[in-house]
């Protein structure tokens, strides 16, 4: 009777514990090390290497997508571009499109980040997982709170970006011989979503939308150069491309700054073109849209396959609400994306492609931001009067199929998904009716959500 009340005892305090560190964010230990951090990169991969001219020690960068569930690894080839060497759908991501702002919100950061080889844990509770560097020194400079933001496994995420214990087990094989060879810092770029002129076009009215313009420039330099994108913070943003001979501050005005002409010039190109075809889009007619989510979402490919945390949170997916040019919502308008889409078999070679519902009438309330109605189009803010004659035509899609990494050896899921969270304080409407910055949970609010599961 003792031996049980004890075992009794001993699980409360792990289930306690297990529940504080859920609130402080996505991670937990183990006692000891296993051996899924030693597992070799597989021979698919491996195979893939080879072809795009890389190795396993070659450096590694990452780039993510939250509105897609996109979590992509690039390569350095020995041309010394990197190259994308795989996509893997992301399993599960929490909160909305946005920036993390504070601590319990359950957003999924969005910006550059660090990864160095002290932030992997081989010892995670949710299968392996290492710490992007949340918060950054732009966050920090805003005074954004919280922390232990991982990519980690078991498909549950909580601010987190989740992958499949399979996916994960790849994904830290693939950083683990980076830094083994050498690397000593792997950059990861979170975006919302794919910077492309319709995605730009439909969110050019979002509250968000100077942050993403700041998140579009750093992306456009890493897509000119192909090389890892040199990231400052001064006067509370991004800066690109850009080197300073002293010391910067995040917080203090921008010193003189020393860019590369070639690279600039390219750059600019870039923003030019993709600012037409953004204007070329809103004169076709393109609506400015807000998406709002229960809470975040997944790849296409995992519904109803996969164990995810939340399930009723993805059922629907996120609801369209279509805006005016002023930034409020057209009346009666709000188009529910169906997340549990029939989605493609793990071996296909084609993207999986979201359906959408019938048309369902909601009624809702959004603010109406200040911005522009062509707020991503830099320069270009003239109600549209300058519209160039030729039409945005979008090139044919030649990046690499979505791949569902499938282990060589069986790997066994032996650690249960966290408690769910209550859906009630996350709705869609409420979230609709608030301000973007107001659209998150003060930690407070979530550590007493949690406690009532």
């Amino acid at each position: 009777m003792k031996s049980r009340t004890w075992r009794a005892r001993v699980l409360a305090a792990c289930l306690v514990a297990s529940a504080g560190a859920l609130l402080a964010g996505c991670e937990d230990q183990l006692d000891s090390a296993s051996g899924r951090s030693l597992r070799p990169i597989s021979q698919q991969t491996l195979a893939q290497m080879d072809a795009l001219g890389t190795t396993p020690s070659a450096p590694t960068l990452i780039r993510t997508y939250k509105k897609e569930a996109e979590f992509e690894i690039w390569k350095l080839k020995s041309d010394g571009q990197y190259a994308l060497l795989k996509t893997f759908p992301m399993c599960r991501w929490s909160g909305q499109l946005g920036p993390k702002l504070r601590e319990g919100d359950r957003q999924v950061p969005e910006g550059f980040y660090t990864i160095t080889p002290g932030q992997m844990n081989p010892n995670s509770a949710y299968y392996l997982s290492f710490n992007v560097g949340y918060p950054n020194a732009f966050d920090r400079a805003w005074d954004r709170t919280g922390g232990t933001i991982m990519v980690h496994g078991i498909c549950s995420s909580a601010g987190c970006y989740s992958m499949t214990d399979a996916q994960i087990a790849e994904i830290y094989a693939i950083a683990r011989e980076s830094f083994n060879g050498g690397q000593r810092a792997i950059q990861m770029q979170s975006y919302p979503f794919k910077m492309t002129a319709e995605n730009l076009a439909k969110h050019r009215l979002d509250p968000n939308a100077d942050f993403w313009k700041q998140l579009k420039n750093g992306s456009d330099h890493f897509e000119v150069t192909k090389t890892e994108t040199p990231v400052l913070v001064c006067g509370k943003r991004y800066v690109f491309g850009a080197h300073a001979d002293g010391e910067v501050s995040p917080r203090a005005p921008c010193p003189t700054l020393h860019r590369d002409d070639d690279e600039e010039s390219l750059v600019a190109e870039k923003q030019a073109k993709d600012d037409e075809a953004v204007v070329a889009l809103v004169a076709k007619g393109v609506k400015p849209v807000r998406l709002v989510y229960e809470d975040g979402g997944q790849n296409p490919v995992f519904a109803g396959k996969v164990d995810a945390s939340r399930p009723d949170a993805l059922v629907e997916g996120p609801r369209e609400i279509v805006l005016d040019n002023s930034g409020k919502p057209i009346p009666a308008v709000v188009k529910v994306a169906n997340a549990a889409a029939e989605p493609r078999p793990a071996n296909a070679h084609t993207p999986a492609v979201d359906t959408a519902k019938n048309v369902t009438l909601v009624a809702a309330t959004a603010e109406s931001p200040s911005s522009s109605p062509l707020a991503f189009v830099g320069g270009v803010a003239d109600g549209g009067k300058s519209l160039v004659k030729k039409l945005f035509k979008p090139e044919a899609d030649t990046s690499p199929a979505i791949q569902v990494f499938e282990p060589e050896t069986p790997i066994p899921t032996d650690v249960p998904l966290p408690p769910r969270r209550s859906a009630s304080l996350d709705s869609p409407l409420r979230m609709a009716a608030l301000p973007a910055a107001a659209n998150t949970k003060p930690a407070a609010a979530a550590a007493a959500d949690s406690a009532t599961q």
